[in-house]
């Protein structure tokens, strides 16, 4: 199972309103946690079960709680019991896709044509 999340503070320290002291706490709980995770400019991803996800997200929005009085967390997840390895299989079905159907991208680079949802990236979404 696949757990999208971001967490922020809602104020910063400083006028810049820069929140990577904040974000880095979040991720640094992530990357300890020893679960297969990936961290964009967005989101970062973790895979894992329930039990072994939840109480990471947890600490990671306690993490970010300890220098902001006022948290934003969202948070996304894509649910197939049984599954293990989609952080890079769903991306690596879809690039095999684009790469057979000739790399056709469609407006804002999306993938256009693909009909097998259960295999879109959430980029492609």
């Amino acid at each position: 199972m696949l757990f999208a999340f971001s967490v922020a503070p809602t104020t910063t320290a400083d006028d810049s309103a820069s929140m990577s002291e904040a974000v880095a706490e979040a991720v640094r709980v992530v990357r300890e946690s020893g679960l297969p995770h990936e961290t964009t400019s967005m989101f970062t991803t973790i895979e894992g079960e329930w039990d072994e996800v939840m109480p990471v997200i947890r600490a990671a929005t306690d993490a970010v709680l300890a220098v902001s009085p006022r948290v934003s967390l969202v948070l996304k997840a894509d649910l197939r019991p049984g599954r293990s390895g989609e952080l890079t299989g769903k991306v690596e079905r879809v690039e095999r896709r684009l790469s057979e159907a000739g790399g056709d991208v469609g407006v804002g680079g999306r993938a256009s044509g693909s009909d097998d949802h259960d295999d879109d990236a959430a980029a492609t979404r």
